[in-house]
C-alpha cells in the first residue's frame, strides 16, 4: 500500500498557533480524486493541497486544492503555504515558483528575513478582477446574523467578485463585524434564491479604515463556518476597492481571524493591468507537523 508524506503549517502569521492551518501532501502521485477529497475531509482544515508533477516542465508543479467538500480552482493561503513548503525543499528558482491550477497559472515569490531564512511567500492571483451578481443587505444579514442596517452600501452593494474563486463582499459597521456569525440555514435559503451561487456561497465582510481592513469570511455551505485567513478573498477585495476608488495601484494591511483566536495578517496589493485589475497577497508561514498516511 502506498505511503504519502504530508506537512502542516500556519499561514499568514509569523508564529505558531496563529493564521490559517494548511496541510500539504508533497508528492501526491498515485492518488485518485476520491483519495484527495477523503484526505482533505479527514484533515478537516479549510483547505489541503496535493502536489503533482507539472504538465509543462517549465513550471514548478501542478497543485490541486481541496476544501472539506470539493476541489477549489484557486485559493490564497494554500498557495502561499505550498510555495513555502516547496521552497524549503529547494524547488524554487531564484525565489520563484509557478503552479498549474484549475484557475490558471499562479506565480509564488518566496520571502526571506534579514538573515536569509525562509519567512513566507506572496502570490499573484491567476485572473483579473471580475464581478457578478449583487445581493441585498437583507440577504447578507440572513447569512451572517446581523441587521440589514449594518450593511453599508454607499460604496457598493454586496457583490460577487473573483480573481480566481468567487466570494460575495459586503462592507459593514465595526459593531456588526464583531457580532457576525455564520447562519447555515440562512445561507442555504439565500443560495437557493440566487441561481448564480451554485453549491458555494462564501461571504466576506469587511470594515475599512484607510489602507487598513478588518475582515471575516463565512462559508458554511462548503464546511468552513469561518476562515482564519482568506488570501484569495482579500486579494479580490483589494482589486475590487481599487476598481471603485480609481487610481493605478493600492495596498492594504488586512487583519483576520481575531474573533477565532487565530490572528492573521495579510498584505494585499492591486494594480491596473492591460487585462483589468490584478492583485497579489502575501504573508508569513510557521511550520507545524510532519507525518505520513498509508492508503
Amino acid at each position: 500500500m502506498p505511503t504519502y508524506d504530508f506537512v502542516t503549517l500556519d499561514v499568514f502569521t509569523d508564529r505558531r498557533f496563529g493564521g490559517n492551518q494548511l496541510a500539504v501532501f508533497t508528492d501526491a502521485r498515485g492518488m485518485s480524486d476520491a483519495d484527495m477529497q477523503s484526505l482533505a475531509a479527514e484533515m478537516n482544515l479549510s483547505e489541503t493541497t496535493f502536489v503533482l508533477p507539472p504538465d509543462d516542465p517549465a513550471h514548478t508543479a501542478r497543485v490541486r486544492i481541496f476544501n472539506r467538500t470539493a476541489e477549489m480552482p484557486f485559493a490564497g493561503h494554500p498557495n502561499v503555504g505550498t510555495g513555502y513548503v516547496l521552497a524549503d525543499m529547494g524547488r524554487d528558482r531564484d525565489g520563484v515558483l509557478v503552479f498549474e491550477e484549475l484557475a490558471g497559472l499562479v506565480e509564488v515569490k518566496v520571502e526571506r528575513d534579514g538573515a536569509g531564512r525562509l519567512a513566507g511567500a506572496a502570490i499573484a492571483a491567476p485572473q483579473a478582477l471580475s464581478t457578478g451578481f449583487t445581493m441585498t443587505p437583507e440577504q447578507i444579514a440572513q447569512c451572517c446574523m446581523i441587521d440589514p442596517s449594518d450593511v453599508i452600501v454607499a460604496r457598493h452593494k454586496p457583490i460577487q467578485a473573483s480573481v480566481g474563486v468567487d466570494f460575495v463582499f459586503a462592507e459593514v459597521t465595526a459593531q456588526a463585524l464583531a457580532k457576525a456569525g455564520p447562519n447555515l440555514t440562512g445561507s442555504r435559503e439565500v443560495a437557493a434564491a440566487i441561481p448564480e451561487v451554485g453549491h458555494r456561497l462564501s461571504v466576506h465582510l469587511y470594515v475599512r479604515d484607510g489602507d487598513k481592513l478588518r475582515v471575516r469570511m463565512f462559508a458554511p455551505l462548503s464546511g468552513t463556518f469561518e476562515d482564519a485567513a482568506t488570501g484569495s478573498a482579500n486579494a479580490t477585495l483589494a482589486a475590487l476597492l481599487l476598481s471603485l476608488d480609481g487610481g493605478e495601484t493600492a495596498a492594504f494591511d488586512v487583519t483576520q481571524g481575531v474573533e477565532m483566536g487565530r490572528p492573521s495578517r495579510l498584505k494585499v496589493t492591486a494594480h491596473r493591468a492591460a487585462d483589468g485589475v490584478r492583485a497579489t497577497v502575501g504573508g508569513g508561514c510557521a511550520p507545524m507537523f510532519k507525518g505520513q498516511v498509508t492508503l
